[in-house]
């Protein structure tokens, strides 16, 4: 089945899809983007992800209708076969003539496409604790992702499939997710700051635990914090809620299950996976 993909709203296979080499997501990374889960073709928290949407198109002054974003996913679900799976979409702020940093307005360039995805039996993570290299504006969700791509890669490169990241020792998130830990039978998050991008599924999450009364921290937590942990987790549109079984550089290893965890993932799934 080919894959199918959106291009300023009209739907075809991916295959079909020509995007100009003059575009400034092709250029400068200049573009937002959402993922969006659905399951049994529904989407999970759709306008939430919208909200993310519209701050990140805000906050780069990028010029697009949120409602043309709306009727372009919902056109792309509607025409795939998929029952599970993701929609990827971004948004740029459009087509140069020349290539200049100094942006004009124009007419913002939108692309997506759909992928068929199985939420569960997924293996606990492997991690590597790194420094975080990125920019100073992690809350938009951005394109310009080199400084996860090259750091997941050496993490890769010795056996793990996540990082975690840490500015001057202090906690921010994984490479493509939001982190949380369990110490003396409460549950801890860095709390959401320009390091940090605000993820839906970690908003789900809190929601929980905050419906079940459990204990539970937001603040500002270091490296130490890890080493005395007895749980962690990383939380994603595509991981759900995923223990963590090993961190190899910390030559710390954990138990990737924990009573606090199965509560919270089986309220996960039966919320939005039932």
């Amino acid at each position: 089945m080919p894959k199918l993909a959106s291009y300023n709203g009209k739907v075809d296979s991916i295959e079909n899809i020509k995007v100009s080499p003059m575009s400034r997501a092709f250029l400068f990374s200049d573009s937002v983007y959402e993922v969006i889960s659905f399951y049994k073709k529904k989407f999970i928290d759709f306008e939430t992800h919208l909200d993310r949407l519209k701050h990140s198109l805000n906050e780069t002054k990028i010029s697009c209708s949120i409602e043309d974003c709306k009727t372009e996913i919902v056109k792309l679900l509607n025409e795939s076969k998929f029952e599970h799976g993701y929609i990827y979409y971004q948004v740029s702020r459009g087509i140069d003539s020349i290539r200049s940093h100094f942006f004009e307005e124009s007419d913002c360039e939108r692309f997506g496409f759909i992928e068929e995805f199985s939420f569960f039996n997924q293996s606990p993570l492997k991690v590597m604790l790194v420094d975080d290299i990125r920019w100073q504006r992690c809350d938009i969700k951005s394109t310009s992702l080199l400084g996860n791509v090259l750091q997941m890669n050496d993490a890769k490169s010795v056996g793990c499939n996540e990082i975690l990241m840490h500015k001057n020792g202090e906690l921010t998130e994984g490479g493509a997710s939001n982190i949380f830990f369990v110490k003396n039978k409460t549950i801890f998050t860095p709390e959401l700051s320009s390091n940090i991008l605000p993820g839906i599924t970690r908003h789900q999450v809190i929601k929980i635990i905050k419906d079940k009364k459990l204990n539970f921290e937001e603040g500002s937590y270091g490296i130490d914090d890890l080493k005395e942990a007895s749980s962690i987790w990383f939380t994603s549109t595509t991981k759900g809620i995923l223990g963590v079984e090993e961190i190899v550089n910390l030559e710390t290893k954990i138990n990737p299950e924990c009573e606090l965890l199965e509560i919270c993932k089986n309220a996960f799934v039966k919320r939005y996976f039932s």
